[in-house]
């Protein structure tokens, strides 16, 4: 989606939780819980399913931008702005960086 309107999202992953979801903020990052291991790029990838998911977009649409071996990520949401996420989640999403939403 080259050229098309998109936010970066500061993320703390957990893995190995009972279930993925969100779990609030924390430090200028969204916490989010995934239940998968972080074991050869599956935490990354349900991470990336999941929230694509809650804003109805595919999983390729988002990325691991920075920190793919760290539980302290940049996920590149591509296809939506970041008034679109707060809608959709209801909470404020951290700004990290410049993106076109």
């Amino acid at each position: 989606m080259a050229g098309g309107e998109f936010f970066l999202l500061r993320v703390k992953a957990v893995p190995n939780a009972k279930k993925t979801q969100f779990a609030g903020t924390l430090g200028g990052a969204v916490k989010i819980k995934v239940q998968a291991p972080p074991e050869g790029g599956r935490a990354n990838a349900e991470l990336a399913a999941f929230v694509a998911g809650t804003l109805a977009l595919p999983s390729r649409n988002v990325r691991v931008a920075a920190g793919e071996t760290s539980r302290n990520k940049i996920l590149r949401v591509e296809g939506c702005a970041r008034e679109r996420a707060e809608a959709a989640w209801g909470f404020p999403v951290p700004d990290a960086g410049r993106g076109n939403g």
